[in-house]
């Protein structure tokens, strides 16, 4: 199914894959969401392709073709060479690049997860190269995260709390950890997940289907 993606925010409309960035911290979780990601779009018959973004390695990209989860050839790495968030921000020309080209070779394409290299609260996408994204934060990184109120937590469409099962080992309040996040993002969605069994992986899949493939 192709898919006519508008983006509200930009204004841009175009016909072919929608776009969905996925950021968040170094160790938060944004590849394993991802692996867990695939299967259940590919249940759904969703065309799916994958830009992972590292630094200088492509280390993500080669775990995601090793997966035995989806074709190696739906897989492309770009390697920023600086700051993560500037090859999906100030100028997400590579990124563009792998993304159009991954459309050329698989014209059936649905959807495309572009994954940022970890990085700072501070990191988000430019609507030039994303119709919709995501910020993941893990629970050991601390409650007080919400708190702090980076741009990626406040401004994402959709803000991934993941590792639920590690809050008792760690000393977070889980359930005052997402009443932060609530009252600080003007009811843009909050979802708690654990990859590790699946925790509400399909509420995931359900929203990126009802506001991006369905829109």
């Amino acid at each position: 199914m192709n898919v006519h993606v508008s983006n509200e925010k930009s204004g841009i409309s175009s016909v072919g894959a929608a776009r969905v960035g996925i950021g968040g911290p170094v160790g938060s979780g944004k590849t394993a969401l991802i692996e867990q990601l695939i299967p259940l779009f590919a249940a759904r018959d969703v065309s799916l392709a994958i830009v992972t973004n590292d630094l200088v390695t492509a280390e993500d990209a080669e775990r995601i073709r090793r997966s035995g989860l989806i074709d190696p050839e739906r897989v492309s790495a770009v390697e920023a060479g600086a700051c993560p968030h500037t090859v999906i921000r100030e100028d997400p020309t590579l990124n563009i690049a792998a993304a159009d080209d991954l459309e050329a070779r698989f014209p059936d394409l649905d959807l495309i997860l572009i994954e940022s290299g970890g990085d700072n609260l501070a990191s988000t996408f430019s609507l030039d190269l994303v119709d919709w994204w995501i910020f993941v934060i893990d629970v050991a990184g601390g409650d007080d995260i919400p708190r702090k109120k980076g741009p990626g937590v406040l401004k994402s469409d959709l803000l991934v709390v993941n590792k639920s099962d590690l809050a008792p080992y760690v000393g977070v309040n889980l359930d005052q950890m997402l009443k932060d996040a609530q009252s600080l993002r003007g009811g843009r969605p909050v979802i708690i997940t654990n990859c590790k069994i699946q925790q509400n992986i399909s509420d995931v899949v359900d929203l990126i289907s009802r506001e991006v493939l369905l829109r």
